[in-house]
C-alpha cells in the first residue's frame, strides 16, 4: 500500500466516523522516544522515520510537525507521501494545537488513539482547543484495520542484573520509591515508562532496537510491587529473585484493568509526562491523583559509585574500538572501497570484540560530507555514498555494554580540508572544550550552561538547531532525563553530581558538511565556598580528536591546555590495551599541539 493510499484510507474512515482532524504521535503505550516496530506508526504512515513528530490529518491537509534535527531528511522522505513538513519554530512543543484552532470549524472533532498520547498532552490540547470548543475523541485507531502485516511484539529474553553491576538491590530501589510516595501522601504509583521499570527492578531486555528495554508497566503499592509483563520469556531463576524482592508478575494485558480496579478513596502517584491518557482515564474517578516526575527519574539518573564506575571502565573498552575504527579507516580511505554503510559496519564489528557488549545504542550515524549536515541522518542502501580520501566524515555511535551506555561523535577529515571547514571544526571544538571546564554552582540548570557550548559559534553568527547536551542511562536509553543542556529553558531540573551526560555541540551547512565533536560527562563536587557548593564535569569518553582540522591560532591557552591535558588521559588510559602499532598511532593522535 503506497503512503497515499494509507491517507486516503484514513481519511474515508475519518469521514465515516465525522472526524475532522487525527493526530498521530511518534509514541508508544509508554510514551516512549525509541519504538517498538508495532509502534512506528508515523513511519508506517507516512515514510518518515526520525525519533521525533506529528502527523496531523484533515480532509484537506496533511502534515508533519518536526523539529530543525530532521528538516531537510523529512522534506526528502515525505516526497510524494502527501504530506508536507512544517517546521517547527521550538522544538518538542505541539505547535500544531494552534495551527488546528485557526483552520477548523467550532465544535469540530479532533481525534488520536489514546494509548500513544502521554495525558500531560491531552491537557495542552484541552486547554488549547478550549476557545474553539473542539470535542476531542481519545481512543480512536484508524491504522490497525489498514495495517497489513503490522509487526508483532518480541518476545526476546528478560534477565536481572546483578547488585554487583548496579550498585544498589531491587529492595533498596523499592524503599526509596516507597518513602517517595509516603513524603506524596499516595497509597499507589503507577509506572509505564519502561526504563524506569528497568532501573527499578534490575532488569534488561531487547524489545526495543537498540535499547535494553522490556515491554511491562508497574503498579507500586506500599506492600507490593505487581509488574505487568510477559513472564514465558523470563527464568525460573530470575522469577524467584524478583519474588524475594516482593515483585508480583501478571500479565502485560491486565495493567488497565488493574489499574481501573484500585480501591475507593485512595491516592495514586503518577507523571502525565510518562502515562498515556488510556491509562489515565482507566483511573476510577474516587482515587485522587497526585502527578509529578516519577521518583525513579531523578533516581535513575545519578548514577552511584558502582555504575560510576562501570561508566569508566566501559569508556576504555570503547574507546579501545573507537581507535582501531579511526586507524583502519586512515589506512584504508582511497585504497579499499569504503562506503558509509560498510564503514558503521566494521566500526560494531570493533565494539564487539570488547568484553560485555551488547549491541549499539542507537544507529550509527556515519555521515559523509553533506549528509553530516543532517544531525540524525541514518545511511539506507539509496542514500549510502562511498567516502574518499577528501571532505569531512561525521560518526556519531555508541554501544551497549552490561557495565554501560556510550556516545560519542568524532569528525575527522579524510584529506584536503577547507579553510571554512576548518574554521567551523575549530569553533565546534572550543564550545566543546569550554562546557567540558566550566564550574558552576549547585542548583544550576542545563540552559544556563548551554551558551558555554555557542559562545564562539555565536560571535562568528552561526547556531545549531539541537540541544547541546542530554542525560544518558547506565546500559539503559542513550537518552535519558531528566536534565539536559539546551537553550530551551523548558527543562528546568538543576544538575546534581552523579548525572552522566553528552557534550556536542555542532555547526551543519546544508549540502557542504557537518561537524559535531562529543564527550560524555559526568557531574562532580568540585569546591565548597562562602558561596555554597560548586560543581563540576569529569570527562569519561575516552577518544582522540582530530587535531589536523584544527586553526591553531583560534585555540586559547586554556582550550590547548585542556585538550593536551585530555590526550595525555587518552593515551594513558587505552594503550595498555592497544598492539605496538596501535600504540604508535594513538601517540601521534594525542601529541601535544
Amino acid at each position: 500500500m503506497k503512503y497515499t493510499e494509507k491517507l486516503n484510507a484514513i481519511r474515508l474512515q475519518m469521514a465515516q466516523s465525522g472526524i475532522d482532524a487525527y493526530i498521530i504521535p511518534s509514541s508508544d503505550p509508554h510514551i516512549s522516544e525509541y519504538l517498538p516496530d508495532h509502534f512506528k506508526c508515523i513511519e508506517w504512515t507516512s515514510g518518515f522515520n526520525g525519533s521525533a513528530g506529528t502527523l496531523v490529518i484533515t480532509a484537506d491537509f496533511a502534515g508533519l510537525w518536526t523539529d530543525a534535527r530532521y528538516f531537510v531528511q523529512a522534506a526528502d522522505q515525505l516526497k510524494d507521501s502527501g504530506f508536507e513538513l512544517v517546521k517547527l519554530k521550538v522544538q518538542h512543543t505541539p505547535e500544531y494545537i494552534e495551527w488546528l484552532t485557526e483552520r477548523l470549524p467550532k465544535g469540530a472533532k479532533v481525534a488520536f488513539d489514546g494509548r500513544l498520547v502521554a495525558a500531560e498532552l491531552v491537557k495542552t490540547m484541552r486547554a488549547g482547543f478550549t476557545r474553539a470548543n473542539f470535542k476531542l475523541l481519545t481512543d480512536v485507531d484508524l491504522l490497525d484495520s489498514i495495517w497489513e502485516n503490522r509487526p508483532g511484539f518480541l518476545s526476546n529474553p528478560v534477565f536481572l542484573l546483578s547488585e554487583s553491576i548496579t550498585g544498589e538491590s531491587t529492595e533498596s530501589k523499592i524503599e526509596r520509591v516507597r518513602a517517595a510516595m509516603t513524603k506524596n501522601q499516595a497509597n499507589y504509583h503507577l509506572i509505564s515508562s519502561m526504563d524506569d521499570t528497568a532501573w527499578l527492578l534490575n532488569v534488561r531486555g531487547s524489545d526495543v532496537e537498540c535499547n535494553p528495554l522490556v515491554l511491562s508497566h508497574l503498579l507500586v503499592s506500599h506492600n507490593k510491587v505487581v509488574w505487568f509483563v510477559d513472564d514465558s520469556r523470563i527464568t525460573d531463576a530470575d522469577k524467584d529473585t524478583l519474588a524475594s524482592s516482593g515483585v508480583i508478575l501478571k500479565p502485560y494485558e491486565s495493567f488497565v484493568s488493574a489499574v481501573s480496579a484500585m480501591p475507593e478513596d485512595k491516592t495514586v502517584l503518577l507523571d502525565p509526562k510518562k502515562l498515556c491518557q488510556a491509562v489515565y482515564e482507566a483511573i476510577p474517578e474516587s482515587v485522587s491523583i497526585v502527578e509529578g516526575t516519577n521518583p525513579t527519574t531523578l533516581f535513575k539518573a545519578i548514577k552511584n559509585p558502582v555504575e560510576q564506575e562501570h561508566i569508566r571502565q566501559t569508556m576504555v573498552k570503547d574507546g579501545v574500538a573507537m581507535v582501531k575504527f579511526l586507524k583502519w579507516l586512515e589506512e584504508h580511505i582511497g585504497k579499499t572501497p569504503i562506503d558509509e554503510i560498510s564503514a558503521a559496519e566494521k566500526l560494531y564489528s570493533f565494539r564487539a570484540e570488547q568484553p560485555g557488549f551488547v549491541g549499539e545504542s542507537f544507529g550509527t550515524i556515519s555521515a559523509y560530507k553533506g549528509h553530516a549536515a543532517l544531525p540524525h541522518y541514518r545511511s539506507t542502501a539509496e542514500s549510502n555514498v562511498e567516502l574518499k580520501a577528501d571532505g569531512i566524515y561525521l560518526v556519531d555511535s555508541g554501544g551497549q555494554y552490561q557495565t554501560g551506555t556510550t556516545d560519542i561523535t568524532r569528525t575527522i577529515s579524510l584529506g584536503n580540508p577547507t579553510a571554512e571547514e576548518m574554521k567551523d571544526y575549530t569553533l565546534v571544538l572550543k564550545g566543546m572544550i569550554d562546557l567540558s571546564m566550566i564550574r558552576f554552582p549547585e542548583g544550576t540548570k542545563g540552559y544556563q550552561m548551554d551558551a558555554f557550548s555557542r559562545k564562539w559559534l555565536w560571535e562568528a553568527g552561526y547556531n545549531f538547531g539541537h540541544g547541546t547536551g542530554h542525560g544518558v542511562g547506565f546500559f539503559l536509553n542513550v537518552h535519558e532525563g531528566p536534565q539536559n543542556i539546551s537553550v530551551s529553558g523548558a527543562i528546568n531540573v538543576a544538575f546534581q553530581p552523579g548525572m552522566l551526560n553528552s557534550n556536542e555541540p555542532g555547526i551543519y551547512r546544508p549540502e557542504k558538511h557537518g561537524i559535531r565533536i562529543e564527550n560524555l560527562v559526568i557531574c562532580q563536587e568540585d569546591v565548597e565556598t562562602e558561596f555554597g557548593k560548586f560543581f563540576n564535569f569529569e570527562t569519561v569518553t575516552i577518544c582522540p580528536i582530530a587535531t589536523n582540522l584544527i586553526v591553531n591560532v583560534l585555540l586559547d591557552d586554556r582550550q590547548r591546555n585542556w585538550l593536551n591535558n585530555y590526550h595525555q588521559f587518552v593515551y594513558q588510559k587505552l594503550s595498555p590495551h592497544l598492539n605496538d602499532e596501535e600504540q604508535a598511532w594513538l601517540q601521534e593522535k594525542t601529541r601535544e599541539i
